[in-house]
Formats: C-alpha cells, structure tokens, sequence
C-alpha cells in the first residue's frame, strides 16, 4: 500500500509512518504488559503492590489525556505533543535504572505515565484526520501495532526465561526511543476544522449513548485488569513457562490481527451495535473459561483467541463510535475521554481490585471479571449505543 488515499483528500495518507508508529508502540506495549509484573516480582514486591504500582501506570490516563487533548483541540498540534510527550516519558523511564525502592518505582511510573499516556490519543486523532472520509482504513493500519506486539511479546519470553527479567527495562528503553524517532517522522495535519460550527462537549456527553458508550468502555477495561496485570504470573502458576506464556500472549494478538484485516467488511454488514454486543459477549466468555479451566490447555488456548473479540472488535467498533459521537474540536476530546475513562480509569480500578483479590484466588479476580463483562453488555443491550444515527451510517 503507498501513501496516498483516494477520494477528496488534497493530502497523503502517510501509511507507513503511521503505521511504523503504531508498531513501535504497541511493540513496548509487548514487552510491558504481560512481563512487567513479573519484573515487579523479581524485585520483591507482593501482589498488592504489583497491583497498586500497575494501577499507578494507568491512572494518569485519567487526568493525561483530556489534558493534552485539551492543549490540542486549541492549537491543533496534535504531532508536537505526541513528539513532546514521548521524548520525556523515555527520559523519565531511565529512573528505573537508579532504584528499586516501592516509593521510587512509582514516582517514576507516575511522571513517566503522564507523559506517556499524552501520545496515543493525539496519534488517533492525527491518524483519522488523515484518513478523513475513509476511517474504514484505520484498521488496516492499526494492525501494525498488533504485529509489533505479537513480535516483542513473543521475542521477550524466551529472552527472559534465557537472561532473566533484568533485560526488560533496557528492552523498554530502546522502544521508547524507537517510538520518539518515529513520531518525528509523522508530518503535522491539520485537522480542518478550525472555524467550523462548534457543539459543546456537555451537550455532546447528555446524550444517553454517548455515556452509556463512555460506561461501557470503563467497564470493558475493568474487566481486563487480571489479564494485563496478572495473567503472567496466573500462568505461571499454573506450570506454564515463560515461553509458553509469552505464546499464549502472541497468540491472542494473531486473532486480533486478523479481526482488524476483516473490520472494514464486517462494520458494513452486520453493523456496529451487533459487534459490539458480540463482542462484550464474548469477553465474559473469555474470562470464565480462564477464571475456571487454567489447566486445559485447549481451552485456555481458545480463550486466547477470544481476545480477536474482547479487545480486537471491541476497540475498532468503540474507536469508530467515539468519531462518530464527538465531532469538530471535540475530536481530540473525544479520544482522550475514550482512553482516559477505559485504559485509564477501567485499567487502574481493574488492576488494583485484582491486587487485593488476588490472594483470595486468581480463579475467583477471573471470574469477578467475567461479571464485570456481562454488566458492560447488560448496559449496551439497553441502550441505542452503536444504532444508526441521522448523521452517519452504522
């Protein structure tokens, strides 16, 4: 694919660079998620802990976010603070370097988060801005960042069942450096529009879908709290190794990475709205079945495949009503909002409920997750999120 689109677009699309971002990112996301809690352990610290420092790490996505997108939406710069935000996120992770200390892992987790979290919202909205008219496109380069993650998290768990977990940071440190080189790469677009009719954001959140959209993407993400702070350690002490773990990692990715090369025939067919609900669906399933048979390695395995459902559909078909609800220079809030209330909010309650449960049972945190799933999907079933509207086509 070159880097041009079709239609009305005066400006190229610049597929590679946005993709070679996406794959950067999402690659440290990789090596991150599912082995920084294992780290964490390495060091000492319980359970609690591992939860309550990981909860620090999502948290500032509450506040990161909307503020940055704020500073956006009002000078359209969405590309310096991307370039801005990753710089300083990767200097502060060199803290990692010069203590091990509870207090100071989480200082450094909490500045490097701020930061951090400043860059993927602003990168959506750069990227659909591009795209304009064709935002059926999106999937087709997001899925490099699911290769990028399948690469390093299938990479990572031999490297560190081989070097041991003391690898990781000095991994993590080259990708967020790879990350900052690539945004320099990404030329600034603007948005296009700056001098049209502005809604205020109020009036956009009263409408019923849209915060039971913003309820439902919360608690989606809650449910994932065990999974990305503890399926690691889960496995592990269920007998599988590292390598098998990180395969198992991989695996869930692959089916993502294949939902996201079929979205743009799918969203035409069957809608929106009953993706969505397939999808919430599904996502209880997942982590029933993980809550109640860690041992069946076939059924863990097909649990795994789920993931193309609990976050693959799931995140294009949320990503998608976010632009569809918040217009204008609500845009860059929008996405903020997105992430800062579900990887944000959902993320840090997620992981520390699954830090204090945790000693009770990880079968039980699982479950508990599964239940939070079948909420999400109670709500989306009772509510207009995802129907047609008089200003788009589902």
């Amino acid at each position: 694919m070159t880097e041009t689109t079709a239609g009305d677009n005066p400006h190229p699309t610049p597929y590679w660079r946005l993709s070679g971002f996406y794959f950067f990112y999402f690659a440290s996301l990789g090596a991150f998620l599912p082995y920084w809690s294992v780290y964490l352990k390495s060091l000492g610290f319980s359970p609690r802990q591992i939860g309550e420092l990981i909860a620090v790490v999502v948290a500032t996505k509450v506040v990161s976010p909307n503020l940055w997108a704020w500073i956006a939406d009002h000078t359209g710069k969405r590309m310096a603070i991307v370039r801005f935000g990753c710089l300083v996120a990767a200097l502060t992770f060199t803290g990692v370097f010069f203590g091990n200390s509870y207090l100071w892992i989480a200082l450094v987790m909490l500045v490097f988060s701020f930061f951090w979290n400043a860059a993927l919202p602003q990168f959506e909205a750069t990227t659909f801005n591009y795209l304009r008219h064709e935002t059926h496109r999106y999937s087709s380069i997001r899925l490099w960042g699911s290769i990028g993650f399948v690469a390093t998290v299938a990479a990572m768990g031999p490297l560190l069942d081989y070097f041991g977990t003391q690898l990781l940071p000095p991994v993590l440190l080259v990708l967020y450096l790879g990350i900052w080189l690539l945004s320099l790469s990404v030329p600034e677009r603007e948005a296009g529009h700056r001098h049209q009719e502005h809604v205020p954001l109020r009036q956009v959140l009263r409408r019923p879908e849209v915060a039971a959209l913003l309820l439902v993407c919360f608690l989606m993400q809650t449910s994932h709290g065990p999974y990305y702070a503890f399926y690691t350690i889960y496995m592990e002490e269920h007998g599988y190794s590292r390598s098998w773990i990180g395969q198992l990692w991989a695996l869930g990715v692959i089916a993502e990475i294949a939902v996201f090369m079929v979205m743009h025939k799918w969203v035409p067919r069957f809608g929106l709205r009953r993706l969505l609900l397939s999808a919430l669906l599904l996502a209880c399933v997942r982590w029933w079945v993980i809550g109640m048979f860690p041992d069946n390695v076939i059924l863990i395995t097909g649990a795994q495949l789920l993931h193309a459902a609990s976050f693959g559909v799931y995140h294009a078909v949320a990503i998608s009503l976010i632009h569809r609800y918040f217009h204008g220079r609500n845009q860059g809030m929008g996405q903020g909002l997105y992430s800062s209330l579900s990887f944000g909010a959902g993320g840090a309650v997620g992981s520390l409920y699954s830090g204090y449960l945790w000693q009770a049972g990880g079968n039980l945190t699982f479950i508990i997750a599964a239940g939070i799933s079948a909420s999400a999907l109670l709500i989306a079933w009772f509510t207009r999120i995802g129907a047609p509207t008089a200003d788009s086509a589902a």
